[in-house]
């Protein structure tokens, strides 16, 4: 990254973005400059917490089929209330795919949108859809997450809902506006063993929570970035040239976000990201285009470091580290630790300690999870045992996600949503930031609070035990 600052700063969003009362974008403390750039923003409504109107069935159209696509397809339409109105790619054979794929399932018969760039925009603007899923190309989620809310639409988008800052803030400003949610299709602590944990955060086993870590690291050089139309036009390697930082953060920074009350409580104030040089990708492009001329432009491109870390800071004086690497060979990491006062814990695999005497023994760790295992996790386990059930009578089943399934059950019993627009901003802005960080020598920048001062008295995000949604969930 040889470029000059404010050209460098026109290229990954930052310039021209502007927070009045709301956050600053640009150099904090440590910072190498004090140039400031600012997004001034009112609050006009307040997405934590918000209850939209109840909805008996969740009609839901989906745009992008292809590899993430066909298993959102797959997800949804298997969760009871769901029923598939709209299915959008540009590319046709993906269309008839997904419309192949659920056609023995009666409840679900989709509009097809297809044949150029703007058919879904059609699909968004149908009065039949409540939910557009959005499984495209990254450059695409916010513009179709904006045009999804403009047309009274629930958003629910693939990571990341947001690839510039000031794409954050158009988020916001629209869900605000709007009174639709925008929710990301993270990992998250809908269900498993992430909710275990993070019942144990709310009930004290760790005591104060001092620092946690989370990470992307999978190994991907050549199982996605270099296979060939796997993802329409390359896009998802071109995604990889041009800036090194952490480009996907969410699954390993989201369960922390839900652990540190980020946004009820807490928010990030700044902070510092440093990446290493590229030692794989560059040289996969040549070895690849040595056999095969359709590698060569992707030959002496300027390709991201393997490996991204980023600390944070929080206004309660507590740290997150989050690591990005996709083309090392290193073993699968996403959420990965939370250390506190009393006790900390360490996933892959799942262990808990008390002092520095070591880790508890695997039987008294198995008698933990079971005693803060939450009541969401029973309730998921009993809607899938039902749904099987009715697979053995002969009907097909696709087992769903936690995450999608807490979706349609707080859309159908009018309860606030786990991770609202305010968490997909802030995980979404740790790419922008990160790049910046690291191409200006790790200085520090100010994280901004999309909140907008309301992170001090927004009441505690999800409930793992539904005690904060106040009713039974309808799925089981």
């Amino acid at each position: 990254m040889k470029n000059n600052r404010r050209d460098f700063l026109k290229m990954t969003g930052l310039l021209g973005i502007g927070v009045a009362g709301s956050g600053i974008i640009g150099c904090a403390r440590r910072a190498s400059s004090n140039e400031p750039y600012q997004h001034t923003h009112r609050q006009v409504f307040n997405m934590s917490g918000y209850r939209a109107p109840q909805l008996d069935v969740v009609r839901v159209g989906i745009v992008g089929l292809g590899n993430r696509g066909t298993g959102t397809v797959r997800r949804l339409s298997s969760i009871e209330g769901v029923e598939i109105r709209g299915l959008c790619d540009v590319e046709p054979d993906r269309v008839k795919r997904s419309v192949d794929m659920i056609a023995h399932m009666d409840r679900h018969k989709p509009e097809v949108y297809t044949g150029d760039e703007d058919a879904w925009k059609r699909m968004c603007e149908s009065p039949d859809i409540d939910l557009i899923a959005i499984a495209t190309p990254w450059h695409l989620h916010t513009p179709q997450c904006v045009y999804s809310m403009e047309n009274d639409k629930h958003a629910y988008v693939e990571l990341p809902a947001a690839t510039t800052v000031e794409e954050c803030w158009e988020l916001v400003e629209t869900s605000e506006r709007t009174r639709k949610h925008c929710v990301q299709m993270s990992s998250s602590c809908s269900g498993g063993m992430q909710a275990i944990v993070l019942n144990m955060v709310r009930e004290g086993v760790f005591g104060d929570i001092i620092h946690a870590e989370g990470a992307y690291i999978h190994d991907l050089l050549l199982g996605f970035n270099f296979t060939k139309h796997m993802y329409h036009d390359m896009w998802r390697l071109r995604e990889n040239i041009g800036r090194s930082g952490n480009l996907y953060p969410q699954h390993g920074f989201v369960p922390i976000i839900q652990m540190m009350d980020i946004n009820y409580g807490d928010k990030m104030e700044y902070m510092s990201s440093v990446s290493s040089d590229d030692f794989h990708m560059a040289k996969t492009a040549e070895r690849l285009a040595a056999e095969d001329d359709f590698w060569n432009e992707f030959v002496g491109r300027d390709y991201r470091g393997n490996l991204s870390t980023s600390i944070i800071r929080t206004n309660k004086g507590r740290t997150i580290m989050l690591q990005h690497d996709v083309s090392s060979p290193r073993p699968d990491v996403r959420f990965h630790l939370i250390s506190g006062s009393e006790g900390i814990y360490k996933a892959r695999p799942n262990r808990v300690a008390y002092s520095h005497h070591g880790w508890i023994s695997d039987e008294d760790f198995r008698e933990l999870a079971e005693k803060y295992n939450p009541e969401i996790n029973d309730r998921f386990e009993e809607y899938t045992r039902q749904a099987e059930q009715v697979q053995r009578g002969g009907h097909s089943y696709f087992r769903t996600t936690h995450t999608d399934w807490r979706l349609i059950d707080c859309l159908r019993n009018g309860l606030p949503v786990d991770m609202d627009v305010y968490e997909a901003a802030a995980s979404s802005v740790v790419t922008p930031l990160s790049v910046w960080s690291a191409a200006n020598d790790a200085a520090s920048v100010a994280v901004p609070d999309f909140t907008s001062g309301k992170w001090e008295t927004n009441e505690r995000g999800m409930d793992i035990n539904f005690t904060r949604g106040g009713g039974n969930t309808r799925l089981v």
